[in-house]
């Protein structure tokens, strides 16, 4: 990966912002993700801040207390809603977010500069969450799951292509319980209507989108009695082990 050229953060967002974006997930054993590495296009690049190219993070979730949010992706029903604050961890930058359904099925993510230090906390950002969920405004919000990984972004100029690779993943539900997925990847690619050299890649491999939410799909391994059918085959493919 070193011999991949790097990519400025600004330079990296610009061209993210080029295109209606399509996001493919999959969900790969570790040795699997790390074989595509020097398959990838010689033209790729890596997003590099200050000669790092990983980087830690670390989502916060919140949902009401009978889980509205996680019930309403479920059950994969329309105006879902997710509520998180995201901490860059080598930058100590923290972010306030909250995505929605946009008008034509897609996803809209609002976000808003937030202190480190209210990282598990909604209280400060409450006026910030209102003013996006709009008639859900009033609503009771408690932590419900925290997790951590390490990110790699990847640019292609092909078709202005983006693909992250996410390791080192852990979930901590508010209880206590914890999931760790050190033999696991999942990889994301945000394209144009067209599939990415990174998914022909992973087509020619074998590999196929899955369903995965880190929230969701996290939260129902760790609570085996909530619903769970539109994670059902990745928690059964991926998750069927104990740490």
């Amino acid at each position: 990966m070193r011999t991949l050229e790097p990519i400025s953060l600004l330079e990296l967002t610009e061209k993210a912002e080029l295109q209606t974006r399509v996001d493919r997930k999959y969900v790969l054993r570790l040795e699997d993700a790390l074989a595509l590495l020097p398959a990838l296009d010689p033209a790729t690049r890596v997003l590099e801040i200050d000669g790092r190219r990983r980087f830690r993070y670390r989502s916060a979730y919140f949902d009401t207390p009978d889980l509205v949010s996680f019930r309403l992706t479920a059950q994969r029903r329309r105006r879902r809603f997710k509520i998180r604050t995201r901490t860059y961890l080598d930058s100590a930058q923290c972010w306030l977010e909250v995505k929605t359904e946009g008008s034509r099925g897609g996803t809209v993510k609002s976000r808003l500069p937030y202190q480190a230090a209210d990282q598990d906390t909604v209280d400060p950002g409450r006026w910030f969450v209102e003013s996006v969920l709009g008639d859900r405004a009033g609503i009771v919000l408690v932590p419900t799951l925290v997790t951590h990984y390490s990110r790699t972004t990847f640019y292609q100029p092909a078709g202005d292509s983006r693909a992250t690779l996410d390791t080192d993943l852990s979930w901590t539900a508010t209880g206590g319980a914890e999931l760790r997925a050190p033999r696991l990847a999942v990889i994301e690619t945000k394209t144009g209507a067209a599939a990415s050299p990174v998914d022909r890649l992973l087509w020619s491999r074998g590999h196929r989108p899955a369903r995965i939410s880190k929230y969701a799909t996290g939260l129902a391994a760790l609570r085996p009695e909530l619903p769970s059918a539109p994670w059902r085959r990745t928690l059964r493919r991926h998750f069927t082990f104990t740490n």
